[in-house]
């Protein structure tokens, strides 16, 4: 196999591999450094051949993330099957997304430190403060406890290694709760608070 080819069979590879790593989710530059190396170098490429599928690539080199989202139809086009589903969600799990949000935007405005680790107390702590009373303690903690699962799946959170109750936030989160999103948080809770009081808080929630 000559030099030229090899070459050509090592960068069909790369691309299989960025473009399956996104397909999957985000695609961290701390998490996968070889991936997201290969991805700034195939940006071009990896836009190509997402664009046939109705999806376009967004990439934060300054937060080192990058994902897929569905491409806005121009008016004229004929509508593409999403491939990203939306994902409407409940009350409490936007609530905590906010909430989180709204931490992350406190400690960048320190400019202390690049990466932000919350214990699961300090994440209850939070959240808890806009939550009924809840007489059973136990299941208010398991609740949270599902919350913060279905976020680390999510993409927004991650666990630290053996530290199962020590979390740091992704900074992708940034580009799903934007800061007009901060800007109307009060207002929103305000919001969040008819819907219980009205019984319909689950029906209320983000889309990512």
């Amino acid at each position: 196999m000559t030099e030229p080819l090899v070459d050509e069979v090592a960068g069909k590879n790369a691309l299989s591999l960025v473009l399956v790593a996104l397909m999957k989710g985000v695609v961290h530059g701390e998490a996968d450094p070889a991936a997201w190396q290969s991805l700034l170098g195939l940006q071009a490429r990896v836009r190509d051949h997402v664009a046939a599928l109705g999806l376009e690539l967004i990439v934060d080199e300054t937060e080192a993330y990058a994902y897929l989202r569905q491409r806005p139809v121009a008016q004229g086009e004929p509508e593409v099957p999403r491939l990203v589903p939306r994902r409407p969600l409940g009350y409490q799990v936007s609530l905590v997304l906010v909430l989180l949000r709204k931490k992350l935007a406190e400690l960048d405005a320190q400019g202390d430190s690049t990466r932000i680790i919350l214990s699961r107390e300090q994440i209850v702590d939070l959240v808890r403060v806009f939550l009924p009373e809840a007489g059973n303690e136990v299941k208010l903690l398991d609740r949270i406890d599902s919350h913060l699962n279905k976020i680390v799946e999510m993409g927004f959170l991650r666990r630290l290694r053996g530290k199962d109750d020590q979390f740091e936030i992704l900074r992708i989160l940034k580009a799903f709760v934007d800061g007009q999103w901060l800007s109307e948080f009060d207002r929103r809770l305000a919001a969040y608070a008819q819907h219980l009081a009205s019984g319909a808080a689950d029906k209320a929630g983000l889309e990512p």
